[in-house]
């Protein structure tokens, strides 16, 4: 590869870094959450309490990558992590398990989002022909060049957070004329009880499915100026920027809203924006809400090739999928995960598709957060200069206690589920074992 090649490939910087962490975290889950969560819990503020966990949590998982990104600066997120500091084996499961439950699933969830927000706002558009339209156009703009999905990146993520800005005004000035809507926030007798009951592991679940992507520039390591501090320090702003606005985001919902009309709804932001300026306003809102969740759809389907390409790149039998284009583009991958995405919209429901694919993810995390702890046993502090998880061992134990209460509830209340996701990430073994591993690895 010549110099100039490589110049080009490792041209993202730190405002692109930050915008696709932002972007790929706020979106479908901020949008579609809280309806589910209101099945299990009463209180606003134990609701608004679990969105502040979920964002302490994902901040310890941002330290910790932050320190592994700085060690190993390469693309392909925990596929390239969990080979490295365990064995190729577990990479392996870990792409397997991000290319299904950790991309495909996900984009497939954003596009269901997206066409159920365009459909309240265009009643008589069907949801499926948008999200399948808007599923293939972007894919078709990340064939293009490393330049087109940043400009697309940077001026989806701008609207987007464009949007909750406007959003978050119209919740404030709603709760300025009408501030007794803020006693829904209040803590109650009942808040804390509730969140040791089984039923709020689903509801973190879901919290902690919003936060997913905190990770996502660990994928673009390889074509990151100054790697080794750049991924770090987006993973950390970008989950502290998006901690604040979740928090805000739901405090307007709660309060814009009742209760009982959020229930079980997917397009909360639709009722809400209802309440607050009216049924023609809310069809307003709904369709720029549409517009804004394009923006999670672009970060997620340009981020997920990356680690199927590495794998490509790794395991000879699957080496065609390792094959970029001269601008270091992973077409091959891209159309992949693009077949996976379009079979999900085929025949999966919201909620099956969110809670299965939330368990295998949250362990290939756990497996990667650990490895902060694995490389400092091994190789001992990073290097002078390198970026150091403060206060460790104590966020990554903080990151796997918190992932492991949610699964152990979640298996309390969905067995089945549960056993669904665990079967996701063991299944890719007997495959690899059998057929892929390399004798020298």
């Amino acid at each position: 590869m010549t110099s100039r090649t490589t110049q080009h490939l490792r041209g993202i910087g730190l405002p692109t870094c930050v915008a696709l962490v932002a972007s790929t975290m706020v979106g479908t889950g901020v949008y579609t959450s809280l309806g589910f969560q209101l099945q299990d819990l009463r209180s606003g503020f134990s609701i608004l309490l679990l969105w502040v966990l979920g964002g302490i949590i994902s901040l310890c998982g941002a330290l910790c990558y932050a320190e592994i990104a700085a060690r190993i600066p390469r693309s392909g997120g925990e596929y390239t992590y969990l080979s490295e500091i365990y064995h190729p084996a577990l990479g392996f499961t870990a792409g397997c398990v991000s290319l299904t439950a950790g991309f495909a699933g996900p984009i497939a969830l954003a596009a269901m989002a997206l066409g159920s927000y365009f459909h309240a706002a265009v009643p008589s558009c069907p949801p499926r022909p948008v999200e399948v339209a808007a599923v293939v156009f972007l894919t078709l703009l990340h064939l293009r060049s490393l330049g087109t999905s940043r400009l697309v990146q940077n001026a989806a993520t701008l609207a987007k957070f464009l949007l909750i800005g406007a959003f978050l005004l119209l919740g404030i000035l709603s709760v300025v004329r009408h501030p007794g809507s803020l006693a829904v926030l209040r803590p109650s007798a009942g808040s804390l009880p509730e969140l040791l009951r089984p039923s709020a592991g689903i509801a973190l679940i879901f919290v902690l499915y919003a936060y997913s992507g905190w990770n996502a520039t660990a994928y673009l390591a390889g074509e990151v100026r100054e790697g080794r501090r750049t991924v770090g320090l987006s993973l950390i702003l970008g989950t502290l920027a998006v901690t604040v606005l979740y928090v805000a985001l739901n405090a307007v919902f709660l309060t814009a809203a009742p209760s009982s009309d959020l229930k079980g709804v997917l397009n909360v932001a639709s009722v809400a924006a209802e309440h607050l300026i009216g049924p023609s306003g809310g069809r307003v809102m709904s369709g720029v809400i549409a517009l804004g969740l394009l923006a999670p759809l672009s970060a997620m389907i340009w981020a997920g090739p990356r680690v199927t390409q590495r794998a490509g790149e790794d395991i000879p039998a699957l080496s065609f999928l390792g094959i970029a284009s001269a601008s270091g583009i992973p077409r091959r991958a891209l159309l992949l995960q693009l077949v996976l995405v379009l079979a999900f919209l085929s025949f999966s429901s919201f909620e099956a598709v969110l809670v299965l694919a939330q368990i295998p993810l949250l362990l290939c995390l756990m497996l990667g957060v650990g490895g902060a702890a694995v490389l400092r046993w091994r190789r001992g502090l990073p290097e002078e200069g390198l970026f150091r998880c403060p206060l460790h061992p104590l966020p990554a134990l903080i990151f796997v206690l918190c992932s492991a209460a949610a699964i152990a509830y979640s298996g309390i209340t969905r067995p089945w589920t549960a056993l669904g996701g665990i079967a996701i990430m063991l299944a890719p073994l007997l495959p690899y074992w059998l057929f892929l591993r390399r004798p020298d690895r």
